[in-house]
């Protein structure tokens, strides 16, 4: 339990940093911005939920969801980092607009990851199984070991 109250500050302070950085922006920048982050933003808001919920219900089927969505999160994140550092080098007097959507973008990921960390808590909780550092394939073998028999 107090690993998942350490994981909810650190969302809170991530969520600060989104916040300032966004707030900078918008005062200093164009509505394109906002457009790389809203769906990654959403995405994160989605799982964060859904680890809370998987939380309070101590369900496994659920947080083994929240690992699986926290994998098209990181690709997300991923891509809107390559596309950020084009613009960079296409205009070089972007960047200090472009680093600030880079590390609020950075701070979403961190965002879902710590749903992630949740969750895996969950799964310790309810099976006694550690599945932090392990792939997805090998948390849902841990979690449901008769699945692949």
């Amino acid at each position: 339990m107090i690993k998942t109250i350490t994981d909810l500050e650190r969302i809170g302070d991530q969520a600060e940093r989104v916040a300032r950085f966004s707030l900078r922006l918008a005062e200093n920048s164009h509505e394109g911005y906002f457009q790389e982050l809203q769906h990654l933003a959403d995405s994160v808001r989605q799982i964060l939920n859904e680890a809370l919920d998987a939380f309070a219900r101590m369900d496994v089927e659920a947080a083994l969801e929240v690992a699986r969505s926290d994998i098209a999160i990181d690709k997300e994140y991923d891509a809107i980092m390559r596309q950020l550092i084009t613009v960079m080098m296409e205009d070089p007097r972007n960047v200090t607009r472009v680093l600030d959507v880079m590390w609020s973008a950075r701070a979403l990921e961190r965002i879902g990851d710590h749903a992630k960390n949740i969750c895996e808590y969950v799964i310790y909780l309810v099976k006694g199984k550690d599945v932090r550092h392990i792939s997805i394939d090998m948390m849902e073998q841990a979690v449901n070991p008769d699945a692949g028999s």
